[in-house]
């Protein structure tokens, strides 16, 4: 980014899921706002199909909190993979709360493989959006 650039959107780092011995599963999700400012969030569920999409969707909403520092926070209503057009998408719906304003959004990512990846990217299409005005408003005043 050039000197001055201001990023409206956070991005994608770095994901990493892992399935535990004991019948669990871990991940880890890192977002970035500015180069070197990297934000992590952690997880741990159920290896289940759904735990662990709801795992890795958990990790990315604990990273975009750390990002905003709990300005805004979201809570995950559900996440579901669907295959359409020989394809796998990954929605996720959200709750997002500001102050008292509270309002669902969700979330999608279309992916070949790599559902639980998927499941992290659908969490920050949805917020994304909401994040770059949030950030915007911050930064102008």
């Amino acid at each position: 980014m050039t000197a001055g650039a201001v990023r409206e959107r956070l991005r994608f780092v770095e994901f990493d899921f892992r399935r535990l011995p004991s019948g669990g599963c871990q991940a880890r999700v890192v977002l970035e706002w500015m180069p070197g400012q990297q934000f992590v969030g952690v997880a741990e569920g159920i290896a289940s199909q759904t735990g662990s999409l709801r795992c890795a969707a958990e990790a990315a909403v604990r990273a975009i909190e750390q990002s905003i520092n709990v300005r805004m926070t979201f809570e995950l209503l559900g996440v579901k993979a669907l295959r359409a057009f020989d394809s796998t998408v990954v929605i996720v719906s959200l709750s997002s709360h500001l102050e008292t304003a509270s309002r669902r959004i969700v979330g999608s990512y279309l992916t070949e493989d790599g559902q639980e990846r998927g499941a992290a990217l659908a969490v920050l299409n949805a917020t994304n959006r909401l994040l770059g005005n949030l950030f915007v408003r911050t930064e102008s005043r």
